[in-house]
């Protein structure tokens, strides 16, 4: 999968989690889908950076909870896991040391469960990163993790 961000002069290899797609739309130039094989549906709303979100479980979770990243330290891939007591607009946000946003990883509305979201810190330099569990704009809670390359 290739992206541009200069209209087509130059392109970038992206790597996209889960093999082949089948097909892809784009509802502007930063808000799109990609379907596969199996069920798999990929969203993105920063122009092309992928992520699967993964419901795990449709046990109804007693509590909200921002799972610690694993593994930890890690090198460029993590799994963040979270739980959902009730459902709403849910956004799961990667910040830097200086509070600067990193990723958006979900921004969707998402239904009561437990999820879990592949992130990728293939281009970015090794450090300390802060992501952050929201619900209907309400900050439930943020975790640290370490990228060691």
């Amino acid at each position: 999968m290739l992206k541009s961000t200069n209209g087509g002069v130059n392109w970038i290899q992206q790597v996209a989690p889960g093999g082949f797609k089948n097909s892809m739309w784009f509802y502007n130039d930063s808000v799109g889908w990609a379907v596969g094989a199996s069920g798999l549906v990929l969203f993105t709303t920063n122009s092309g950076q992928f992520v699967e979100v993964k419901k795990i479980s449709s046990k109804l979770p007693d509590e909200f909870k921002l799972y610690q990243n694993y593994p930890n330290p890690f090198n460029p891939k993590t799994i963040i896991g979270y739980n959902l007591k009730k459902g709403g607009f849910v956004g799961l946000i990667v910040y830097d040391e200086l509070g600067r946003v990193v990723n958006t990883l979900v921004n969707e509305n998402q239904k009561i469960g437990s999820y879990e979201v592949s992130f990728s810190g293939g281009g970015l330099s090794s450090g300390i990163y802060f992501y952050s569990l929201f619900l209907n704009g309400e900050l439930l809670d943020t975790k640290k993790m370490i990228l060691l390359k």
